[in-house]
């Protein structure tokens, strides 16, 4: 079973997306297999991460702001691809150093999260953007 799901971003941050997947398993009735979400772009990538507390997300996005700044940056002075603007090539680096798939066991007919695990696309460009996630599920 596979379906896609649209993601509106309004800017670099964390998109929970853990209602859409929990939804499309559930409506699969499948009692054990795989879930595999695939974002279908090199500028944002998939994580799962802790949903309890906010200041995770911020403190995420703050980290990796520090860590890969804008390409307009004094200590980014080496970039060469800056025709899409200061965030593409950062928003690429990003994306490497995180993931642009996930796979989770589905047991019981729900994806196998933790307590505090939620699923989540991280926009790495500062402009809007509409992010695609393919879903799969195998038994």
């Amino acid at each position: 079973m596979q379906t896609q799901i649209t993601v509106a971003t309004t800017g670099p941050g964390l998109y929970e997306i853990t209602e859409e997947a929990l939804a499309f398993v559930r409506e699969a009735r499948v009692d054990a297999g795989l879930l595999t979400l695939f974002v279908r772009h090199t500028s944002c990538s998939l994580l799962i991460q802790e949903n309890a507390d906010p200041d995770v997300r911020r403190d995420l996005d703050a980290f990796f702001r520090r860590l890969v700044p804008p390409a307009d940056d004094p200590s980014m002075g080496w970039v060469v691809h800056t025709t899409e603007g200061p965030d593409d090539m950062p928003a690429h680096l990003k994306a490497a150093l995180t993931a642009v798939s996930l796979s989770i066991p589905v047991v019981g007919g729900l994806p196998a999260l933790g307590t505090w695990q939620g699923i989540y696309l991280f926009e790495h460009r500062e402009r809007p953007h509409r992010r695609e996630i393919v879903l799969h599920l195998s038994a």
